[in-house]
């Protein structure tokens, strides 16, 4: 790692990693990581509701800073100014999700099943092969986090010992990867309706 002697330095610095890392170089990335985490964890920090998973909030911000580092101008803003502004964003919405109200439990399983006719016209059939077609697009690990979930049933704790993270943030992948997976299925049923002879 190389030592940074004035602020000069370490803006340079971090513009430098934050270019190898768009690049798609782990060592820069590790490096960026290594030399901002901390300034990054005060951010999210001060941003934070109670109840928020900052740990969460700051792998979240790590990642979008990895997927967006291309679109990093040093023109245009610091390193850490570009950064820091992830990490807010990261934090608001995670305040917005705990801020959400929910429905209380005893209320929810009071909640009759619903019988197939409430269905209405919902074409299972053609349903079933675009359900496939987008849950065959998932990264492998996404595909394997539901299928524990919610098909073995495995609990948030249990799949958090399995792929090495927090429960907050198992919570967060199936949430964000049923949503993925409900708004391609919209997209691909709309696609099929509009081409369909």
């Amino acid at each position: 790692m190389k030592i940074v002697t004035s602020s000069a330095d370490a803006r340079d610095r971090l513009s430098f990693l934050i270019a190898r890392a768009a690049r798609g170089e782990d060592a820069a990335f590790s490096e960026l990581y290594s030399l901002t985490h901390r300034k990054m964890r005060n951010t999210a920090r001060t941003v934070s509701a109670r109840g928020v998973e900052v740990e969460d909030i700051l792998q979240d911000s790590f990642v979008k800073i990895w997927r967006n580092a291309h679109h990093f101008d040093p023109e245009r803003s610091s390193p850490i100014s570009w950064m820091s502004v992830i990490v807010r964003h990261t934090a608001i919405d995670a305040n917005r999700r705990k801020t959400v109200p929910t429905t209380d439990l005893d209320h929810a399983m009071q909640v009759p099943e619903p019988a197939w006719d409430d269905f209405g016209d919902f074409d299972c059939d053609r349903a079933r092969p675009i359900v496939a077609t987008v849950l065959s697009q998932l990264p492998d690990d996404r595909r394997r986090l539901l299928s524990l979930a919610y098909i073995n049933g495995e609990s948030r704790q249990s799949l958090s010992t399995q792929f090495g993270v927090p429960v907050g943030t198992i919570k967060t992948w199936l949430r964000r990867t049923l949503e993925t997976v409900r708004t391609d299925c919209a997209i691909f049923a709309n696609r099929q309706a509009t081409t369909a002879p």
